[in-house]
């Protein structure tokens, strides 16, 4: 409850139009739009990152050379963990040699609207902005495991192609953006 009126987020289906949203880059604090972002592109994948988040690095490759793999798509990383700072996404871009930049969800404001919980999350939109796939990029083996299950990739390449995404939804795995653990006092 805001000031006395029950507020209700609503609920978020593949197949929605996502609102646009405006956030600072992580290196020079100027704000950045998803529409900006997605001007001149075929769509975008919005992927919600954390510098301190184990199972963040092990996509590191995968992001870095994402630009060069899908050039008609943005690539979007938020940094939304509770207390995570723009010199800790700069100082985690410095130490693994990162090339994307990273936008700031300071206060985990559209990790909340977007019903994100941890990271890495992805969302896959069109060029309008509609919700085509949101979860995990893969099924956390590694691609040379008989196991290894790709869910992004498949999901781009059918986007690319104009053709209906087979899965649209997968669940997440990874660090949590909040958690009581991040606010205990230092010393109990």
């Amino acid at each position: 409850m805001a000031g006395g009126v029950s507020v209700a987020l609503k609920k978020q289906q593949i197949g929605d139009i996502l609102d646009d949203f405006s956030l600072p880059d992580s290196r020079t604090g100027q704000a950045a739009s998803l529409a900006g972002a997605l001007a001149g592109k075929r769509g975008a994948v919005v992927m919600f990152w954390s510098g301190v988040c184990s199972h963040c690095v092990r996509y590191d490759e995968f992001f870095n050379t994402f630009a060069g793999r899908y050039p008609e798509l943005a690539l979007i990383v938020v940094a939304s963990r509770h207390g995570e700072t723009a010199e800790m996404a700069e100082q985690a871009k410095r130490e693994r040699d990162l090339e994307f930049p990273i936008w700031m969800d300071a206060g985990s404001a559209l990790a909340r609207a977007w019903f994100t919980q941890q990271t890495p999350r992805v969302f896959l939109l069109d060029a309008d902005r509609k919700l085509v796939y949101r979860g995990a990029i893969d099924n956390f083996k590694y691609p040379g495991d008989s196991q290894y299950e790709a869910y992004l990739e498949p999901a781009i390449e059918a986007m690319l192609a104009n053709k209906a995404v087979g899965r649209t939804e997968t669940a997440s795995f990874g660090c949590a953006i909040f958690s009581v653990y991040y606010i205990l006092p230092k010393s109990l």
